[in-house]
């Protein structure tokens, strides 16, 4: 291998090295929100970024690095969930959710709602994404995304309704 080779091999390691530092936990909270399942989400992670790795997209800027690795997270989600080998199993009881910092009544409530109501939460809440943003991530209308994050509040309402949560 020659020096210059060694120099670019070192530079994007460097460079993924910084890319996974800043946006593993994101890509983390994203899958674990699609699969409710730690393992599943280590997985997409490891997937995600080796797809990264592989193809080396050339981004604009850091929003559109962002959004590649949201959209490529959903996809490697939806590809996992609808794989005859998941369908074929069972899932193993995971009553430890995650080490993420999100341990409020409120939390939990949204990983029990349908996926595709928690994932329009996370991406609204979570990673500060508008409606126009989400829509263009998850392939579909504006208003989709509208009525599915005001279903999504008033199913959270329903649940929370008269409970003390922390927040």
């Amino acid at each position: 291998m020659s020096t210059e080779s060694l120099r670019n091999a070192r530079t994007l390691n460097d460079s993924v090295n910084e890319i996974l530092d800043r946006y593993a936990s994101m890509v983390y909270r994203l899958a674990f929100a699609k699969t409710k399942n730690r393992f599943d989400a280590d997985d997409i992670l490891q997937e995600v970024f080796l797809r990264y790795i592989r193809s080396t997209p050339d981004c604009r800027d850091e929003e559109h690095r962002k959004a590649w690795l949201i959209r490529t997270t959903i996809n490697c989600s939806k590809t996992l969930l609808t794989s005859a080998w998941f369908r074929k199993t069972a899932p193993l009881e995971d009553k430890l959710y995650t080490h993420m910092k999100e341990h409020s009544e409120v939390y939990y409530a949204v990983m029990e709602l349908p996926e595709q109501y928690r994932t329009i939460i996370h991406l609204f809440y979570y990673e500060d994404y508008a409606v126009a943003d989400i829509a263009l991530l998850l392939g579909c209308k504006q208003g989709t995304v509208k009525t599915r994050l005001h279903r999504a509040r008033n199913m959270l309402r329903e649940k929370l309704k008269g409970e003390a949560f922390d927040v």
